[in-house]
């Protein structure tokens, strides 16, 4: 195929801004996402206070650790290229899921203690396993699609399951146990990165942040 100047300046001009475009979205993706983070605080802050759990659960918090962790493992070159600001966002968000199991666990009764801790271990068997899996059984190909399947699968079960407290809510009538600001956090968090997979072309990207956007419009 052959170019003229003008056509070729055009072509590198509308393939910058598309490159600028996609990763600011990735980047307004990786910002909502630590505000996301970071909303859980006062109800820990509480928890600590307090010296309990009460009636906040752990639930949400184990799906995102285990969630956070498939989708870093997605966003590394060992399975994926050109996605890193999925791994960075990831990565985060485990340092977060992970001191907030601990600080719950801290402060759990004996039963809620040993719940969470046997659903933690659970966690980390499980990324054991799809880590050893795709490296020692696939190649690098095989080895996106499985673990883009399972990063889907493993963020709808993240987003969903705050669902799980809407009986709370309905019965107490209060939004305290299902903040505001964790479902807009969410909602904008998925908007942004399915932008960023549809710039990118990633299909296990966007595809994965769609559902999640039908929850948080609801919860919202």
């Amino acid at each position: 195929m052959d170019w003229d100047a003008p056509a070729l300046t055009s072509f590198v001009a509308d393939l910058s801004f598309r490159h600028l475009c996609c990763y600011g979205a990735g980047i307004a993706g990786n910002a909502f996402a630590f505000v996301l983070f970071v909303s859980p605080l006062p109800t820990f802050k509480r928890i600590v206070r307090n010296g309990s759990t009460e009636q906040f659960s752990c639930t949400p918090y184990i799906y995102s650790l285990l969630n956070c962790l498939i989708c870093m493992w997605y966003g590394l070159p060992f399975v994926s290229y050109g996605v890193v600001l999925v791994a960075t966002v990831n990565s985060i968000g485990a340092v977060f899921q992970l001191a907030y199991t601990a600080v719950f666990i801290a402060f759990a009764d004996a039963k809620q203690r040993l719940k969470v801790s046997a659903l933690l271990a659970a966690v980390f068997l499980v990324f054991g396993l799809i880590v050893f899996v795709s490296l020692a059984l696939l190649d690098h190909k095989a080895r996106q699609v499985f673990v883009g399947y399972l990063s889907v699968a493993s963020l709808v079960c993240m987003f969903a399951s705050p669902m799980s407290i809407v009986n709370l809510v309905i019965r107490t009538k209060s939004v305290e146990y299902m903040p505001f600001y964790l479902s807009l956090s969410m909602f904008l968090m998925s908007a942004s990165f399915v932008i960023y997979g549809v710039l990118l072309g990633d299909g296990f990207i966007y595809v994965r942040f769609t559902f999640p956007i039908c929850l948080d419009w609801k919860s919202v």
